[in-house]
């Protein structure tokens, strides 16, 4: 199961306190960069302030843990880097602890699976109000979204769909229900069972997809299943994932918000953030600048191109004018 699709919470304390055993809290390395704010920033107004950043562990949730901690170390702070712990629980437990001071963290996974809500709020902007207001006893604060959404989508190769001409999951429910032999789908084990998976989808879009047609593998055999061969014309992706435009593939508007928006957004200790509100002004504008878009390319250069998730966050600071080689 991936890590960043947890959906349901760990319940009890004795459950927390196991995943937080094992997450390396204690471990970490300092950020040694020579770096300084971009021009939009007058001095280091975090100098003296010493500050640890983490991430869930997976290429996007590191790149943007990186972005942080180098945004922190250029405003003047001493950061330790302890990104890429194993799984949502044990980030998330950091940060409302104390135990670590910033990450992304996602709207959809704070109002499910940390909120424990069963329905997604469909406008992204209410339902980062509502994890921000509700998260607040918690300990954490939740900074304005970005709009880098990485949410659950179907996709299909470009080749498939000039003949199929496909754009939406109601042109998938149409297909369906004309050529039923026609929809075959490449799924995770978990998303072919899961009511805000492939069932529910199936129901809030009125398509039967037979059972044959529905082939169960690991994420990653998807995009190359999809891109590279016949067995499937359609396949679950993640929005932000860097393979889609590397396998040329398009990737279906679902027109009814049936998925849950994933919206990045920096959380924070909130007693961190109250001791330095500063934090909102260095990267609500990073935020801004987030997009779906970018996420595919960043994630590309790790996941495609096997490069350093802190370069890469690195790079894409000093060439958009965040940070500044010192």
């Amino acid at each position: 199961m991936r890590t960043r699709r947890v959906r349901t919470v760990l319940a009890g304390a004795a459950a927390l306190a196991l995943a937080l055993a094992g997450c390396g809290l204690k471990s970490g390395s300092p950020m040694v960069d020579d770096v300084v704010p971009g021009p939009s920033v007058e001095g280091q107004p975090l100098d003296g302030a010493s500050l640890t950043v983490t991430s869930k562990n997976f290429s996007e949730n590191i790149i943007l843990g990186q972005m942080i901690g180098l945004i922190f170390k250029a405003a003047g702070a001493e950061v330790l880097d302890r990104t890429n712990l194993p799984g949502s629980i044990s980030a998330r437990e950091a940060i409302a602890q104390g135990d670590a001071d910033a990450m992304y963290e996602y709207t959809g996974t704070g109002w499910i699976t940390y909120l424990g809500h069963a329905k997604p709020i469909t406008d992204p902007l209410e339902q980062w109000e509502a994890v921000r207001d509700a998260d607040r006893k918690n300990g954490v604060t939740w900074l304005p979204q970005s709009t880098l959404n990485n949410t659950y989508a179907l996709a299909i190769s470009k080749k498939n769909n000039a003949k199929y001409h496909l754009k939406t999951l109601s042109d998938v429910a149409a297909l369906s229900k004309k050529n039923p032999s026609a929809v075959t789908v490449c799924v995770e084990n978990e998303f072919a069972s899961r009511n805000d998976g492939l069932p529910g989808m199936e129901k809030a879009y009125g398509m039967s997809i037979p059972a044959g047609n529905i082939k169960k593998m690991d994420a990653g055999i998807v995009y190359t299943q999809v891109s590279k061969s016949d067995s499937c014309l359609l396949g679950e992706v993640f929005t932000t994932d860097g393979r889609i435009k590397a396998m040329d593939l398009d990737v279906l508007v679902d027109n009814k918000h049936f998925f849950p928006n994933y919206n990045a957004a920096p959380v924070i200790h909130t007693a961190t953030f109250d001791k330095y509100p500063v934090i909102a002004d260095l990267l609500d504008p990073l935020s801004a600048r987030l997009t779906t878009e970018v996420a595919q390319v960043l994630n590309a250069k790790v996941d495609v191109e096997g490069e350093d998730p802190h370069e890469v966050a690195k790079a894409w600071l000093i060439e958009e004018g965040f940070i500044e080689e010192g």
